[in-house]
């Protein structure tokens, strides 16, 4: 079992940056990839970042690469995600994910195990 905390979401303005952080609690974490997903309201919820387990492989959504960054520290248990020069269409609840032990970057809602109760980012225009 796996258990996930996100934090750092609020209320932003356009351009502004932002942090998340994932805590992860149980033995597994370092032995999974992790991910973060979003979801507006009305819409599906879709990826936006994928860690492998050992850090050395990262995977983004067109949307936000190169202005999000997704890292982890497995000796905390932890999974971030830097959000810079955010936009209005940004706005969503946040969700962090750990995978199935055996996926590298996964980037599909299926291939992940366990989810947090997510974290509402509001960009303002």
């Amino acid at each position: 079992q796996v258990q996930l905390v996100e934090s750092g979401g609020g209320l932003v303005q356009a351009g502004d940056s932002l942090r998340l952080s994932c805590a992860a609690s149980g033995r597994t974490f370092s032995s999974r990839a992790m991910g973060w997903f979003r979801q507006a309201p009305g819409k599906e919820r879709e990826f936006v970042a994928a860690i492998s387990r050992r850090g050395d492989g990262t995977y983004y959504a067109e949307s936000v690469k190169g202005r999000f960054a997704i890292s982890r520290d497995n000796a905390k248990s932890s999974v971030y995600l830097q959000m810079n020069s955010l936009k209005p269409e940004d706005t969503a609840v946040y969700y962090c994910a750990a995978a199935r032990n055996s996926y590298y970057t996964p980037s599909r809602p299926y291939e992940y195990d366990y989810w947090g109760q997510g974290t509402q980012v509001t960009v303002s225009s």
